[in-house]
């Protein structure tokens, strides 16, 4: 081979420091088949695990390093072994990572005599990243490892404070005599003697930590430590100053002894290349001048070059790029330079492919534990309110488990069943905590929070055990109608389309009907406190009660109503009962009255955050509230229900009126009760918008940690969403938030609270925007340049990108005309306006050891079901007109259920609203059994190939998760099509549309 000095290719930073061949997953799912054996001669090979034992693998000698890594993630059941290796010793007594692509014979000379290590090799920044509890685990054992030999140094107090948390996983809680003793017969740490007192006193402030929180608690204090995932490799600079490269996540290092001295991040190096000894590192021209540097560094030798450039290319690809990029085009003639390519998936592949899958949560063995937490059962902590699902398809099972959706944590279990924590949907993806596998005996029926267990039936492909998430069959006596039973119902059903508009004022009214009631049992719980103001009481008791005896009335008319429509009497053979417009007149003039009432939820939402604010106690009362399952959505929006509730009128007489010719029967009383809700509509809508925006601003308020003062007059939100953050740790994801002042940035780590934490503001006023995907080489960039600060970002789609750019640069230009509020957000720890993540270099201090403590405390419950949390795991984005449109678009009903792999058909009451669809077994349950969040999702019609021979059946889908629903009619088909493509289809642009404009697709 020549000297390689790969040159820089147009199409990105990916290939400029080598392109990786494509060669799929690199790692097993759990349950599939061990990888092919390549045919020829077999030899057992030793690897050393992170917990010192040692496992033997019969592998052929003609096998790939691919192979042998995937026989050893699959004998632990990991998942993320994208971020682990084998390295081995090579001929040259150097330490290497066995390459993937090239056969083990060409790599090992004596395969039987060598021993491979199984090691972290790609550290991320943020161990909230690792998703599966048994990754982290495995990190762990490694920092274990490195700070017992001395790899991962530290001040006294960093170290006692690991040394804490690894015999908090060890031996459980502190015992000072057993303590001392398990000190002085294990070393932990070089020179251990004079700090066992310091350490003894670190673990007696670690009782109740289960292995899994000490395990994320050494993680928080290693992660932060300068040594943190480095290996040193020795070198020289032009002046023969001897000192040490490393690679990173967020790019090339420089040491001098264990200090850090320099460091080149990713967005500035251009090329890395190595000739003979020399290291080159080539960095893009300074922006203030024309030149181009390159920095060289001088090595022990060329081999000892090659191996550290390999892992820089291997670092970059993994931390910095989405996707796998595509190989290089092989030289016709000849080639120069390394043959070696990056194989295997990207952190953001691994990420993708984690949540996106459903994987049965294998309890894994801790072998140096001796903790009893349970751990025969889950070696994971018990469930806690604030831990957030996995994604979770609607999948049918055969084996029977029980499952309860709320936002509160599982309890009791049987104990054959396996247990998770989920929000009060079912298709979520996790962030930073795995499912949790908990058991009790003595319990058949399980009970979550108060809310009665489902059973479900399961069955599992492949013979594989069935997932521990999964939706509710909710196949109970009488709630799964034979397709039989079904037609023959329907035919006894009216076919005029007047009917079925009809019939979705019931079903709706229903729905709001039991929100009314939400209000009034809120009323009640608040209203015997002495922590309630009076006025509030009042407020509320006022407001609510006359609403919820009106439209109990309302509905019960209604009922009586439909019930003669479909011929359940005689009295439909006089065509006098075949209509709604005379109901729907009457009942609009009775609500006239109460327009009063209407106007003050504007009132009520006011007083109620007034009140909240002014006692702490009121606060504790209204969130306990909201964590009830009867709460399937945030307060304050049941606040406004009763003015959104006029635009459903509206929309079912407008639909009436059309459908209906001008000489019939109902024509001129639907038209006349069209115009008296189309009144009292008028008359609130210029309170309703600000209404929105408020409410919104309060939701958004109790998401959020670090800010201040959200709540300002003036203050408009504008659009929430996912966005990759280009830093000098790479690609981050954050969550940004825009409104008409600033826009905030802020990311979801591993909180009790399942808030986002701040990171940065960047105010709007005299920001430009600007395209950038050219210059940092990355998918759907762009930059927004403030007064004080940059910031690049990227999209997850060229139309999340186009969203963005189109809301932002809307709200810079009402910016100019108006007066900044953002100076009201800043908090103390924020005042330099910038980032922590962004600094180059995180020093490790007294602060970052304690705040391995606080994060232990535990805060009170938190929602962990929001829009916010959604858009997160989805990686997408939603807008104030989005929310505007989802309103108007609320429906209910009956819809039969069919899963992707079964034939029969299920019946269930489904609500949509707040772009989710809620599963009830019948309109009189009170609380919904579960949810499906739909943004991400497509809703189409199936093909021919998926053999659905029904008829108006809808197929929802994002990515594997296939759901078919079925409605009765083709208005209902209609129905459940346009409100579903409202959320599926978020619209763009920074005006609210009128409800004609924004569904027109």
């Amino acid at each position: 081979l020549g000297e390689p000095d790969p040159e820089p290719m147009a199409s990105g930073a990916a290939q400029r420091l080598g392109a990786p061949e494509t060669l799929g997953i690199s790692t097993l799912d759990p349950g599939h088949k061990p990888p092919a054996m390549p045919p020829g001669r077999h030899v057992t090979i030793r690897v050393r695990m992170l917990d010192d034992t040692e496992e033997l693998f019969d592998i052929s000698q003609k096998a790939s390093g691919k192979v042998l890594f995937d026989l050893v993630c699959s004998h632990m059941n990991l998942i993320e072994g994208d971020y682990f290796g084998l390295e081995f010793q090579n001929h040259q007594k150097m330490m290497v990572w066995l390459d993937h692509i090239k056969p083990i014979i060409k790599q090992l000379r004596r395969p039987k005599h060598t021993i491979l290590r199984f090691a972290v090799k790609f550290f991320p920044p943020d161990h909230a990243q690792l998703l599966e509890e048994l990754t982290r685990y495995l990190f762990a054992l490694q920092i274990k490892q490195d700070v017992s030999c001395g790899r991962l140094t530290c001040n006294d107090t960093s170290a006692a404070l690991m040394v804490s948390h690894i015999i908090q996983s060890e031996i459980g809680d502190f015992e000072e005599s057993q303590c001392r003793s398990h000190l002085l017969n294990n070393n932990y740490i070089p020179d251990q003697m004079p700090l066992i007192d310091k350490i003894m006193e670190f673990h007696s402030k670690n009782i109740g930590q289960t292995p899994a929180e000490s395990d994320h608690q050494l993680l928080e204090v290693a992660r932060r430590l300068e040594m943190y995932g480095i290996r040193l490799h020795p070198a020289k600079d032009r002046e023969g100053t001897r000192l040490s490269l490393a690679v990173a996540h967020t790019g090339v290092l420089v040491f001098q002894g264990h200090t850090k001295i320099n460091a080149f991040n990713w967005s500035k190096v251009r090329k890395l290349s190595f000739k003979r000894k020399r290291f080159l590192i080539k960095l893009r021209p300074d922006l203030n001048s024309s030149y181009q540097d390159t920095l060289e560094f001088l090595m022990g030798s060329r081999d000892c070059c090659k191996v550290f450039w390999k892992i820089c290319v291997e670092y970059h690809a993994f931390f910095r790029l989405f996707e796998e990029p595509k190989p290089k085009p092989k030289p016709v003639i000849f080639t120069r330079g390394s043959s070696f390519r990056f194989s295997g998936r990207t952190q953001k592949q691994v990420i993708d492919y984690v949540r996106e899958s459903e994987f049965k949560k294998i309890p894994f063995e801790r072998k140096h534990s001796r903790v009893q937490h349970n751990i025969r059962l889950s070696p994971l902590p018990s469930p806690r309110p604030h831990e957030v699902p996995t994604e979770v398809s609607f999948f049918v099972h055969l084996q029977q488990t029980i499952i309860s959706i709320s936002p509160a944590p599982c309890s009791h279990l049987h104990n054959k069943s396996l247990n998770c924590t989920l929000s009060s949907f079912l298709t979520y993806t996790v962030v930073s905590n795995s499912p949790h596998l908990s058991a009790s005996s003595g319990h058949s029926h399980g009970m979550v929070n108060g809310q009665k267990s489902l059973e479900l039936c399961s069955h599992s492909p492949n013979g594989r055990q069935p997932s521990p998430l999964t939706s509710p069959l909710l196949n109970d006596a009488g709630s799964v109608r034979t397709d039989d039973e079904d037609e023959v119902r329907r035919k006894r059903f009216p076919t005029d389309r007047a009917y079925f508009i009809a019939k979705e004022l019931l079903t709706t009214e229903r729905t709001y009907l039991k929100d009314l009631e939400v209000m009034t049992s809120f009323q009640s719980a608040v209203g015997q406190d002495e922590a309630t103001p009076e006025s509030l009481k009042k407020t509320v008791l006022s407001t609510f009660e006359p609403l919820h005896k009106f439209h109990t009335g309302f509905l019960r008319e209604v009922e009586q109503r439909l019930a003669l429509w479909e011929g359940r009497s005689n009295a439909h053979i006089k065509g006098d009962y075949q209509r709604i417009g005379d109901v729907m007149l009457k009942n609009l003039q009775g609500l006239k009255p109460l327009t009063a009432n209407l106007h003050k939820q504007t009132e009520v939402m006011l007083e109620l955050e007034k009140a909240c604010r002014a006692s702490r106690r009121l606060e504790g009362l209204c969130r306990d509230f909201e964590l009830q399952k009867v709460c399937y959505v945030p307060l304050n929006v049941f606040i406004l229900r009763p003015l959104h509730r006029l635009s459903h009128y509206k929309q079912i007489l407008e639909r009436l009126c059309k459908h209906y010719p001008a000489t019939h029967v109902d024509f001129r009383d639907c038209r006349a009760a069209l115009a008296d809700v189309s009144e009292v509509a008028e008359q609130l809508q210029g309170s309703l918008s600000k209404m929105e925006n408020f409410q919104k601003l309060l939701e958004l308020k109790k998401d959020l940690i670090g800010v201040e003062n959200l709540v300002v007059p003036g203050r408009e939100f504008i659009r929430l969403g996912c966005l990759s953050k280009l830093s000098g740790k790479g690609l981050q994801q954050r969550m940004f938030f825009l409104f008409n002042d600033v826009i905030l940035y802020t990311s979801r780590g591993m909180t009790a609270t399942n808030q986002f934490k701040m990171h940065g503001q960047l105010p709007l006023h005299g920001m430009t925007i600007r395209e950038s995907e050219d210059e940092w080489g990355v998918p759907h960039a762009f930059t927004l340049v403030g007064q004080q600060q940059s910031v690049v970002v990227a999209a997850s789609s060229l139309t999340e990108k186009e969203k963005w750019m189109e809301d932002i640069q809307a709200a810079i230009e009402m910016a100019k005309t108006s007066n900044g509020h953002s100076s009201e957000l800043l908090t103390s720890n924020l005042t330099d306006n910038k980032c922590p993540e962004d600094s180059s270099a995180e020093a490790e201090s007294e602060d970052d050891i304690t705040a391995s403590h606080t994060s232990l405390e535990r805060p009170s419950p938190h929602r962990g079901n929001t829009m916010v949390h959604v858009c997160w795991h989805r990686n997408t984005s939603v807008s104030m007109v989005d929310f505007s449109i989802a309103v108007e678009n609320q429906l209910s009903g009956n819809l039969l259920r069919k899963f992707k792999n079964s034939n029969g058909w299920q019946k269930l009451w489904v609500v949509f609203t707040n772009f989710s669809l809620f599963f009830y077994k019948s309109h009189q349950d009170d609380y919904p059994l579960a949810s499906l969040p739909l943004l991400g999702y497509s809703v189409t019609i199936p093909s021919e190939s998926e053999n659905i021979h029904k008829d108006y059946v809808f197929k929802l889908h994002f990515k594997s998760h296939v759901y078919y629903f079925r409605s009765e009619s083709e208005y209902t088909f209609e129905r459940w099509m346009e409100v579903i493509r409202s959320a599926t289809v978020p619209s763009s642009g920074a005006c609210v549309l009128n409800n004609k404009e924004s569904h027109a697709h």
